[in-house]
């Protein structure tokens, strides 16, 4: 074996991801993977959907499992935690399963992820409350809304990897009949459309007067509107001051004005990144998550950070930003992998595209949106928002599609768009994120020779008449 391993902390997204790429193209070194837990490379985003019982089995949410990554040379490491880094010394200290060890480093990768925040919410540790940040916590949630009598643990598909004593202990109590969703962001969204899909009563909190506030506000409202008519509770400007509880099961949320008697709460009001463990070694960003070059690397020489822990760079504002999504982690990975065995690769950028399903509606939003943060960043914003039909208006199946669209008045560069309907319009999204990684003029964006057939799309695409009618309030 080699003395100067490739080591990776953290056996997810970006984690496997670079120790695949590494794995694969150098053969002189050994890829070691140290992972504190025992589920390796799987989708946090589809835990919502394995929730409301979309995807049968958590095993399904795997992307790489253990016997894969010995087949392509990586030596993984389950429920091994690393609690120390030397980076003088170039050596990890490992907890493992038969003691404490010290592991020698020729490169090092930080890939710990992020956590969901719980603070300030007091009362989380009471039965029937949960957050959703892996998939243990999936599996317990779904235990929880089953019944008890037919259900059976091994009915959740979580094989050895399952805590089945959560698990187990959740299947025991009795369903719940109504929750409390803490936060109005993708987690928040998504779960209130699981949880409805029980038949039981959702009430959604937001401390803010708007939920998906990342969207902007056409999103927003429109969203608000749809989750109305699916029958869920709304109560926006209205932040969740404590839970409240007895003998170690929860009885209701307590609110500066009401308090709301439920049997379950979903805390989902964002993450932190995992920094711990080099925070006293590595610079740290502005935004608190490990601050790194083009190529994934840290202020310390062969130390890299890539995932939910790292920085990069924004597409649209140049500057550092943080953004806990699948595919800059995955990616950011890859890079690293391909860099660390000879050949640099820059991580890339990101333009904070995102996709969120909000029962019949799909949401999309790429760049900046907000016009405050816009102007912060340097520009002079202004933005239009156009509601056009998705396809044809003789053509079956056409729905209102709603763009925002933002530029910088002065050079005209596109800055930002949303979007939200019911026909195809996440995937509308990536238009705007294209444009924005090319830098186009919102009169570069109006001539996109963009496909056009009845069944698909208009003439003139719902992006490109918000492009035309921008490009008419700039000049």
């Amino acid at each position: 074996m080699s003395t100067d391993p490739f080591v990776v902390v953290g056996g997810d997204a970006a984690g496997l991801s670079a120790a695949s790429k590494f794995a694969r193209t150098t053969a002189d070194r050994e890829t070691i993977v140290f992972e504190r837990g025992r589920w390796v490379s799987y989708a946090h985003c589809g835990t919502p959907y394995f929730v409301k019982g979309e995807v049968e089995n958590l095993t399904d949410l795997l992307s790489l499992s253990p016997e894969d990554a010995a087949e392509r040379g990586i030596d993984l490491r389950r429920e091994h935690e690393v609690v120390a880094v030397d980076t003088d010394a170039q050596v990890v200290t490992v907890d493992g399963p038969d003691g404490t060890f010290d592991q020698p480093y020729g490169d090092l990768l930080v890939g710990t992820g992020a956590r969901a925040r719980t603070e300030p919410v007091d009362g989380f540790h009471l039965d029937g409350v949960f957050k959703l940040h892996g998939l243990d916590d999936a599996g317990a949630i779904r235990a929880f809304l089953m019944d008890p009598e037919t259900a059976t643990v091994e009915g959740l598909g979580g094989g050895e990897y399952l805590d089945e004593e959560r698990a187990a202990r959740y299947l025991s109590m009795d369903p719940p009949e109504s929750v409390a969703i803490i936060g109005g962001g993708f987690v928040g969204v998504e779960m209130a459309e699981a949880f409805s899909s029980f038949d039981i009563d959702v009430h959604l909190f937001q401390r803010s007067g708007r939920v998906l506030k990342a969207f902007g506000e056409a999103v927003g409202e429109t969203v608000e509107s749809h989750l109305g008519e699916q029958g869920v509770s709304l109560h926006l400007g209205e932040p969740v001051e404590r839970l409240r509880g007895s003998d170690g099961t929860l009885e209701g949320v307590v609110c500066s004005e009401r308090e709301l008697d439920v049997d379950a709460v979903l805390v989902g009001i964002g993450l932190k990144p995992n920094v711990e463990l080099v925070s006293e070694q590595v610079e740290l960003g502005d935004s608190g998550a490990i601050a790194t070059d083009e190529y994934g690397q840290t202020n310390v020489d062969n130390v890299y950070a890539a995932g939910d822990c790292a920085e990069m760079v924004n597409t649209v504002t140049r500057r550092p930003t943080w953004v806990p999504l699948g595919l800059p982690a995955n990616r950011a990975g890859r890079a690293i992998g391909q860099t660390v065995a000879g050949r640099p690769e820059p991580v890339g950028e990101v333009a904070e595209t995102a996709m969120v399903k909000a029962f019949d509606l799909e949401c999309g939003r790429s760049g900046l949106i907000d016009l405050d943060e816009a102007r912060e960043a340097g520009f002079d914003p202004v933005s239009k928002t156009i509601t056009a039909g998705s396809r044809s208006g003789y053509y079956p199946g056409a729905a209102e599609t709603t763009v925002t669209l933002v530029a910088d008045s002065d050079s005209g560069r596109l800055l930002g768009g949303s979007i939200v309907g019911e026909d195809r319009a996440a995937v509308r999204i990536d238009i705007i994120a294209t444009a924005l990684a090319a830098k186009l003029t919102v009169e570069e964006f109006e001539r996109l020779d963009l496909g056009y057939a009845p069944p698909f799309s208009p003439v003139w695409d719902p992006v490109l008449t918000a492009a035309k009618v921008l490009r008419g309030s700039i000049e």
